[in-house]
């Protein structure tokens, strides 16, 4: 087997440092592709403004976010997946400068969530997922690993799991807990109902 620095698997793009800058890049070029083959739409006099985002939701922003769930995200990949969205949002409510708008009125506008806790929910909503899977499966077991050893020293890595393990501290759950809330799906839609607001009142502050 070839040693190589990044590969593609089920469309997206893993590399060895386990980062995932290479596939937000990737996701948000596809994504590019497709609303520019769809100019005709954002510029049609006949569509109405919801249809257009409507179609935006589903045929580009399901690009972008593909996989999004086990993005191992940073402030810096979370500002260029959301620049790409406003570019775009702007752009259909044909909104160019000198004219301006804020992000907060962008959003409300087109119904949007903040890329960032549009994250989260989709991480969220696929977390809980795996969990009502079997204890057998491979995908449930290596969410709930806890590896043995010492890391290396200096600034620990922005990882998948520490991501998870922050939300986990901020609603002051551990994995035992969560598991069982996890088979009450309307349980464990308010709990990720609670986690997002409450994240968003945070940033508001």
């Amino acid at each position: 087997m070839e040693d190589v620095e990044s590969f593609t698997y089920l469309g997206s793009i893993i590399d060895e440092q386990g980062g995932s800058d290479a596939d937000v890049k990737a996701r948000i070029g596809k994504a590019r592709t497709a609303f520019l083959q769809l100019k005709n739409i954002w510029n049609s006099k006949q569509l109405s403004t919801n249809i257009k985002v409507r179609i935006f939701n589903t045929n580009i922003k399901a690009v972008l976010l593909y996989g999004s769930e086990t993005w191992r995200t940073t402030t810096t990949t979370i500002k260029k997946v959301q620049v790409f969205i406003n570019s775009c949002l702007r752009k259909i409510l044909n909104i160019h400068w000198p004219d301006t708008i804020s992000n907060s009125l962008l959003w409300e506008r087109t119904n949007q969530l903040p890329a960032e806790e549009e994250i989260r929910k989709r991480r969220w909503k696929w977390i809980g997922h795996t969990l009502r899977k079997s204890s057998n499966c491979i995908t449930r077991q290596a969410l709930t690993w806890n590896p043995e050893g010492k890391r290396k020293r200096g600034r620990p890595k922005n990882t998948l799991r520490r991501i998870i393990e922050a939300d986990m501290k901020t609603m002051n759950y551990n994995w035992t807990e969560l598991e069982r809330i996890a088979q009450d799906r309307v349980g464990w839609r308010m709990l990720v109902s609670g986690l997002c607001s409450f994240t968003r009142s945070n940033r508001r502050k």
